[in-house]
Parts: C-alpha cells; sequence; structure tokens
C-alpha cells in the first residue's frame, strides 16, 4: 500500500484505470464485422514489426516506434471501436513476446494509447472530420487530432519521468523540446498517418506492405542519425583515454545540477579526487603504464558510481571528479570512504612500489548551499578539501570546512590581493573621488565587521577584498549622474543600477579576483526579493553579500550623498532596525550594530580624553 502512495505508482494505477475504463466504455468487444479480419491482422502484424524497429527519445533509454500512424490512419478509415480492437490484440501479443517485461508496464502502456486514441478520435469526430474517407480537401480536423495526439503522449510520459523525479521539469521539457531526432520522427509519423490512410484507400494490403517499407526505412534512418550524433557527441564529451566524461562537459552537467538541486530544494555534494604519488608511478613504470593505471582506475570509479547513479569525470591529469545528486555531504563521505578501501584493496601493476604499497587517492568533498553563486565556487571548496587530505598524509577523505586552516595554506597573502584591488580602486574611481572614499570605508567597516562575526579565513578575506571594490562598475555611469545634486530621476535611477553589471563584468576579467564577483554584482540584493539585478530572495542570495549590504547600506545612509540627506549614526540604526528582515538579513542587524555602538561609545570616549587634556 505504501508503494501505491508514492507519487509515481499512484500515477501509474489512475493512467491505467482511466485507459482500461475508457477502452471497455467504447465497447469494442461488440465489434462483430469480421469482414475487416484479414485487415485488422495485417494492421497488428505491421504494428508489430514496426515495434522491432524503435528511434530513440530522450529521457536516455527510451524509444518510440511508427505504430502510432497505423493507428491513427485505422481510426481516420475504420473508426473508434475498430482501432481499439487492433490495440488490445496487438497489446497482447506483444507482452507474450515480451514477458520479462513487467506486467504493468504493458498496461500502462495499452491505457496511455487507449487515452489518446479516444481523445485524438472525439476531437476528429467534433470537428465534423469523415470516417471512412481521407478528405485532403479538409485537414482541420486531421491537423487538430494529430496535434491533441503528439501534445497528450508528451505530457503523460514526462509526468511519469517528472513524478519518478529522475529529471526536473526543466531539463526533462528542454531534452524533449531539443533533441530534433524526437521532434522530426514523431511529426513524420503523424503526417504519415495521412499517407497511411490515402495508400489503404487505393489498395488496403498493398498500401499498408509500402507504409511498412517506408516506415522501416525511416526508423532505420533515424536510428542511424542518432547514433551518428552520438558517436559525435561521445568524442566531444568524452576523455579519449579512460572514455569518462571529461573537464568541459563535466562542467556543463555540474551547472545544471546545481540548478535542478536549488529548483528541488534537495542536496548535492562534489567530489574531487587526485591519485596519490602519480607522479613517482609514471617515473617508476612510464607514461605507458602510467596510462593504463588511469584507465583501470577510471573504469573502477565508473562501475562504482554509475551503481549509485553518480556522473564521474576525468577532471585532468590524475584528477578525477564525481557529481552526486541527493546526496548529502555525510553520505557523500561514505560513498568515498568505501570506494577509498575498495582501491586500497585492489591491485594494480606496480603500486607495491608506491609509499602505501597499494594504489590511494586524497579527496575533498563540497556540498552545494543555496546560497552557491557559481560552481567555480563550489569546485573550488572541494579543491581545497582535497588539498586538506593531501597535508594530512594522503589516502584520505576529507569534506570542506570553511573553518580549517588549510583555507589559510591554500590562499594567497591579502596583503598581496589587497594592494592589487587598491590599485585597481584608483584607476577606476579616480573620476569619482565620493565612491572612492565610500570605498575605503566600507572596505574598513568590512575588516572590522568580518572579525565580529563566525566567519573562515576565506571568506574574510572575500568579504573585505569584495567591500575595497564593491562599486567598481560605477566607473561605467556618466559623471553627470553620479555628482547630480538631488534625487535621481527613473531613467537614471536605471542607469545608476547598472553599476552592478559593469562591476561584475570588470571583474571577471581578472582570474585572481573571480570570487568577488558575487559581492560586486549582488550587494544591491534585498532579503525580501525586492533588490536588484535578480530579485534574488533570502538566502539565495550569498552571505558575504547580504553582509556587504548592510555595511554598504550604512555607510550610505551616514556620508553625505549628492542626491541623500545624510543620517547620524543613531538615525541610520533605528533604519537598519526598521528595514530588518525586508532589505537586511536579521542575523547580521544587531552584531553590526553592537560593533557601530562600540565604536561610537570609544570616539566618546577618546573625544572626552582630549577634552579634558586641553583643558588640563
Amino acid at each position: 500500500m505504501d508503494r501505491i502512495k508514492q507519487p509515481a505508482n499512484l500515477y501509474l494505477v489512475i493512467v491505467s484505470l482511466l485507459g482500461s475504463l475508457g477502452f471497455l466504455l467504447q465497447k469494442p468487444y461488440e465489434f462483430h464485422d469480421t469482414s475487416k479480419l484479414i485487415i485488422s491482422l495485417t494492421l497488428v502484424g505491421a504494428i508489430l514489426l514496426l515495434n522491432h524497429y524503435t528511434i530513440p527519445i530522450p529521457p536516455d533509454g527510451n524509444s518510440i516506434s511508427m505504430d502510432s500512424a497505423i493507428y491513427l490512419a485505422s481510426i481516420y478509415l475504420y473508426g473508434l471501436k475498430f482501432t481499439l480492437v487492433v490495440l488490445l490484440i496487438n497489446s497482447i501479443i506483444y507482452a507474450i513476446y515480451k514477458r520479462k517485461i513487467a506486467w504493468w508496464k504493458h498496461l500502462f502502456n495499452f491505457s496511455i494509447y487507449s487515452i489518446m486514441m479516444i481523445f485524438s478520435y472525439y476531437l476528429f469526430d467534433f470537428t465534423h472530420g469523415n470516417i471512412g474517407n481521407i478528405n485532403t480537401g479538409y485537414l482541420f480536423p486531421y491537423i487538430l487530432s494529430l496535434s491533441s495526439y503528439f501534445i497528450l503522449n508528451t505530457i503523460l510520459i514526462s509526468l511519469y519521468f517528472l513524478l519518478q523525479q529522475k529529471e526536473s521539469a526543466l531539463n526533462l521539457m528542454s531534452g524533449i523540446v531539443k533533441d530534433k531526432t524526437f521532434l522530426v520522427s514523431y511529426l513524420s509519423t503523424l503526417l504519415l498517418s495521412l499517407v497511411l490512410g490515402i495508400l489503404i484507400q487505393s489498395s488496403p494490403i498493398l498500401g499498408l506492405v509500402m507504409f511498412v517499407c517506408i516506415a522501416i526505412l525511416l526508423s532505420v534512418a533515424f536510428n542511424q542519425h542518432f547514433q551518428l550524433f552520438q558517436e559525435t557527441l561521445d568524442k566531444a564529451n568524452k576523455d579519449t583515454l579512460t572514455g569518462l566524461n571529461n573537464h568541459g562537459y563535466f562542467k556543463e552537467i555540474l551547472e545544471k545540477e546545481v540548478t535542478a538541486s536549488k529548483e528541488n530544494d534537495q542536496p548535492l555534494c562534489v567530489v574531487i579526487m587526485d591519485i596519490d604519488d602519480f607522479k613517482k608511478y609514471n617515473d617508476l613504470y612510464g607514461h605507458i603504464q602510467g596510462d593504463h593505471l588511469l584507465q583501470e582506475f577510471g573504469t573502477l570509479l565508473k562501475s562504482s558510481s554509475d551503481a549509485a547513479h553518480y556522473i564521474v569525470a576525468r577532471y585532468g591529469g590524475e584528477e578525477f571528479s564525481i557529481i552526486m545528486p541527493n546526496t548529502n555531504r555525510k553520505t557523500a563521505y561514505s560513498f568515498m570512504n568505501e570506494l577509498r578501501k575498495k582501491v586500497n584493496d585492489t591491485y594494480y601493476k606496480g603500486v607495491e612500489g608506491l609509499p602505501y604499497g597499494c594504489l590511494s587517492f586524497s579527496s575533498g568533498i563540497a556540498e552545494c548551499e543555496k546560497e552557491t553563486y557559481s560552481i567555480s565556487e563550489l569546485l573550488n571548496k572541494a579543491d581545497q578539501a582535497m588539498y586538506a587530505a593531501k597535508n594530512q598524509g594522503k589516502n584520505l577523505v576529507q569534506i570542506y570546512n570553511g573553518h580549517s586552516e588549510y583555507s589559510v595554506q591554500r590562499s594567497l597573502s591579502l596583503e598581496k590581493e589587497l594592494e592589487e584591488a587598491e590599485y585597481q580602486l584608483k584607476i577606476f574611481l579616480s573620476k569619482d573621488v565620493y565612491t572612492y572614499r565610500h570605498s575605503k570605508r566600507v572596505y574598513q567597516y568590512a575588516v572590522d565587521f568580518s572579525r565580529v562575526l563566525n566567519l573562515s579565513v576565506d571568506e574574510r578575506k572575500t568579504l573585505i577584498l569584495g567591500a575595497l571594490i564593491h562599486d567598481i562598475g560605477k566607473i561605467e555611469i556618466p559623471r553627470e549622474i553620479l555628482n547630480k545634486k538631488g534625487s535621481l530621476d527613473s531613467q537614471e535611477w536605471e542607469t545608476m543600477k547598472k553599476h552592478v553589471t559593469y562591476g561584475k563584468d570588470i571583474i571577471s576579467t581578472n582570474k585572481k579576483l573571480e570570487d568577488l564577483i558575487p559581492l560586486v554584482e549582488l550587494h544591491h540584493e534585498r532579503f525580501d526579493g525586492n533588490g536588484y539585478p535578480y530579485g534574488l530572495i533570502g538566502k539565495s542570495i550569498p552571505k558575504l553579500a547580504r553582509i556587504l549590504c548592510v555595511i554598504d547600506s550604512f555607510d550610505a545612509m551616514t556620508t553625505e550623498r549628492p542626491y541623500q540627506k545624510t543620517k547620524t549614526f543613531q538615525e541610520a540604526i533605528a533604519e537598519l532596525r526598521r528595514c530588518s528582515g525586508k532589505q537586511f538579513d536579521p542575523q547580521f542587524i544587531e552584531p553590526f550594530i553592537a560593533m557601530i555602538t562600540e565604536f561610537d561609545n570609544s570616539w566618546d570616549e577618546q573625544q572626552k580624553e582630549v577634552a579634558a587634556s586641553i583643558e588640563y
């Protein structure tokens, strides 16, 4: 009973009941026209033959045949009851022939055909289609009937795969629409139903034989086209040595999987792994033997990953990567540890010469979070965790932890990066003194606030650098808008908002500053979703961008601006509290206010001390 309650299984039951009930309500068992017995058996034979020559369609592993052309032509020439009898006979014979396939799949397939045929027939009849004769002078009923058949089939099949959660809605529909083989073959099938109808009108048996020959030739041609396309695709997407997905294709898949993970609010982990001491192995046995090792390791990796429905790739050199959909970090860690032990226990030629006396790898795991900005950020985390495993003695699995010391080891010195960011700031913001000074103040707030918050070393570094150059895109904004006295009009405001996009474009040209892109592009997103440029909401905005939004807004409120009146610290603090949960993430408001209040009190104390010393 619990299995039936699962969405996909419940859907199977509902469709099967609807199709079977629809079939019975048409009363095809009252069909007694024995004169058409020969033609009905001929149609069944033709359908069975075409079912042998199928055409691949998405999702992977599925296919269609051109049998629908025969069913539709039969409806137009002989009516619905006759066609349903043909469907029943064919389904029984096919179920006996393919008895290894589960009975419920045969019933589900039969029910889908019943629903499509009944729906198409009544639309054809409603639009005054003429049964028994193909009327080429009035095509509207045929077009409507064929279109409804196609749409209904696509919807019924797609719903099943969506409920199975094998594909996201976006991926599934885009796969169907983009697959030219599927669209051309299906549309050809529908149009061929009219051709078949005309042929059968002229000569029933000969016309059907000619059609089957044409349909088989087309099916073979489509199959050949698909195979050639698949071979070309494999060459472009596969690593030639190991046969695994290559680096470029891996990143394409990861982009889609990360999007699907966020859409469906499901976990996803990425693993980067590196074979330990592979250079030593190459030095001992040569590159040819090294290539053999990579091939054997790739084979083991693929078989283990396929069993868990994971996606594996050769990332480069002796590095490999795995995408783990619907997997949290704990499950990923367990899988990778089991895989590590399996690799340790598997003998490879020459591994006795390695330090551990067996083949081993070090791997890092990073889990995708809602606020993950890009796949580069995710891969960078996995990469850092992998190097942590290396640094801890190799043959280890490490989960990324932003608070670990390896973040310090893998990052460049902050001073050098600050110097580079400061240099860019002086060049790009020289035309706007206000923005330059504002950026320097926001930078100082970020330095202080990053100490207050429980941020990792990497996060502190990124926040500080991002604060320094967050408004760099304003170099592209006309000077008259930047320095305008009074409020900006709507057109000027739209121009001003583009500075975040301009900033992203500028930063993207420098690989070393890639991690700062989320702060530059998203520091004007609002917690309630009313910000720009994308209207992101809540924690879909990266954490550091949410922090920078608070800092940036506070400084903007408390310093002189051409188009806005300056607020006192107390007025700005009140504004922060008023907008908490709206513009700002509430978790950062009180810590920031506490820091500002402490600074303000310290400043007052210093002023009193200065005054006292002068008076003395």
